[in-house]
């Protein structure tokens, strides 16, 4: 079934582990998360380590490492954890280079480019802290 607003799996265990990781208060390493979250632990590391790279998470190697938030769950945009996995929403447009409908028109300039600003107003107005 085709639904309007994809999360790939990236975007899904980023979110989820960001929530489940803020809740816990506590380093948890990618095993730990790959048990919570059902998905494998590599592709947990892997997508962590992208949430890293951006500053949102701190990681640490050894028995008692693990990944930890590094910023307060008030300050963190679901959209910012999103864009931090996907990249930023850009609005590109109709992509058929023959323009066949007017401007005014064509379902894909007004449309899709009204649904991608309203997903990414909703996804920056929703803070992680609304989800612990």
């Amino acid at each position: 079934m085709a639904s309007i607003i994809n999360f790939s799996e990236a975007a899904t265990i980023g979110v989820h582990s960001m929530i489940v990781i803020a809740r816990e208060g506590k380093p948890l390493n990618a095993i730990e998360l790959s048990k919570l979250l059902g998905k494998s632990k590599h592709h947990i590391g892997k997508v962590l380590q992208r949430l890293v790279k951006m500053g949102y998470l701190k990681s640490q190697r050894g028995p008692t490492g693990g990944f930890q938030l590094n910023t307060d769950p008030k300050d963190i945009s679901m959209y910012q954890i999103y864009a931090a996995i996907e990249g930023p929403v850009s609005n590109t447009g109709c992509g058929d280079k023959h323009h066949i409908c007017s401007f005014n028109k064509c379902i894909q300039n007004n449309l899709v480019n009204k649904m991608s600003v309203e997903f990414v107003t909703f996804m920056e107005k929703e803070k992680l802290q609304d989800y612990l």
